[in-house]
């Protein structure tokens, strides 16, 4: 069983949702920027298959892999908190 299976057994549905959504702008950025995954590694210092992991919505991957990728393509990501916080 891969970490990310693991993670996800215990993740709402809310975040999966949100988390594959991050995997789907960075594919759409990178694939815009006309950028393979293996430049893509090679500029956030990560192994090719943690960007396909990203890509994919694996929920076991670092946060500062995903936000750094989205990040190389002009991405950003905005906390928010629930009302009343």
């Amino acid at each position: 069983m891969t970490q990310g299976k693991r993670i996800s057994a215990d993740i709402g549905g809310d975040a999966l949702q949100s988390i594959r959504a991050f995997g789907a702008a960075a594919r759409q950025a990178r694939t815009a920027a006309g950028e393979g995954q293996a430049a893509a590694a090679a500029r956030l210092g990560v192994h090719v298959q943690t960007i396909g992991r990203i890509e994919a919505g694996e929920p076991g991957v670092a946060i500062g892999h995903v936000l750094g990728l989205l990040a190389l393509y002009g991405i950003g990501a905005r906390l928010q908190l629930p009302e009343g916080r």
